[in-house]
């Protein structure tokens, strides 16, 4: 004998009406196959966010299962691409026939790649916290890349401060004597040659891009190599002594404050056919300060990101 299971979601109308814009679930843990710029398809552990509308007002709630459902086909059988989170959104809507119009996705992961050093050829693994998210509104799709990139920044203003000292040291070590190249040379090598030296810190660029539909594709590797390429002072994996001294040389020539950073991203992005829009954010964990020095730009079109 079998008993038919209640269905309060299906049977009972919402005590008071209204639409909903989003109703679904969040922190969704998942293995999910990524496959995007013609690389091979690679496995990251994300955490996801499932949403539809509820657009009858009378509605009770939605199918939350059928949207997990969906996810799990993919984690299990699919490979998530530009193709793919289409089919997602597609898929969350017509679970909801009569229920919902609108969808949205979005996944969070570590983005893991092997970077090599600056001049030794050591490699090593380097993460990049990555979201995608994808949503379907009034039957047009907009796809949004996030991703945040390390990097090292020298202050100007130190830099130009301790060189000062570096001239008083040697005014005062050399005062108006003749000296010889090769004195200078030994000085400089010396610990008395370098009184003083500007401060750095790990930097952090957060982007959020907006892809222009005609390109199908989802640029995480290529966006990460402009915003690295655009600063010149990634952060490192393996080094050896070597790479070290180019990171210190790379630093002493690309002297920036958060507003120098901000701008060379700005023009870098302003220049990629591929993306309709962006934001982005620089946060330079100060060593000078218990606080950070920050700056956001941008792109600056009508109805998109705002600061």
């Amino acid at each position: 004998m079998s008993t038919a299971m209640p269905d309060v979601a299906n049977s009972s109308r919402a005590q008071t009406e209204g639409k909903l814009d989003w109703v679904g679930m969040s922190q969704i843990e998942m293995p999910i196959m990524l496959a995007f710029e013609a690389q091979a398809a690679s496995r990251v552990s994300a955490k996801i966010e499932a949403f539809v509308s509820l657009d009858d007002p009378q509605a009770k709630g939605i199918h939350m299962s059928r949207l997990y459902l969906i996810l799990d086909q993919l984690s299990n059988e699919g490979v998530l691409d530009y193709a793919g989170l289409h089919r997602v959104l597609d898929q969350f809507i017509e679970s909801h026939q009569d229920l919902s119009e609108q969808a949205q996705v979005r996944f969070s992961f570590d983005y893991h790649l092997r970077r090599k050093s600056l001049l030794s050829g050591k490699t090593g693994w380097k993460a990049y916290p990555v979201a995608i998210t994808a949503t379907r509104h009034q039957q047009q799709t907009t796809i949004e890349l996030e991703v945040e990139v390390p990097y090292s920044s020298t202050c100007p203003c130190s830099a130009a401060l301790s060189r000062q000292l570096i001239q008083q040291a040697f005014k005062q070590q050399f005062a108006d004597e003749q000296v010889s190249s090769e004195a200078v040379h030994q000085w400089l090598g010396s610990s008395e040659g370098i009184v003083a030296t500007p401060h750095s810190q790990r930097s952090i660029a957060q982007l959020k891009v907006k892809i222009a539909t005609e390109h199908q594709d989802i640029p995480i590797i290529s966006l990460i190599d402009e915003v690295e390429s655009s600063l010149k002072t990634p952060v490192q994996a393996a080094v050896k002594r070597e790479d070290e001294q180019e990171f210190a040389r790379l630093n002493g020539q690309n002297l920036m404050f958060c507003e120098d950073a901000a701008r060379r991203l700005q023009h870098s992005l302003n220049n990629r056919a591929d993306l309709v829009d962006f934001w982005v954010r620089v946060n330079h964990l100060e060593s000078l300060h218990a606080h950070d020095a920050v700056c956001v730009v941008t792109k600056g079109i009508e109805q998109g990101y705002s600061a």
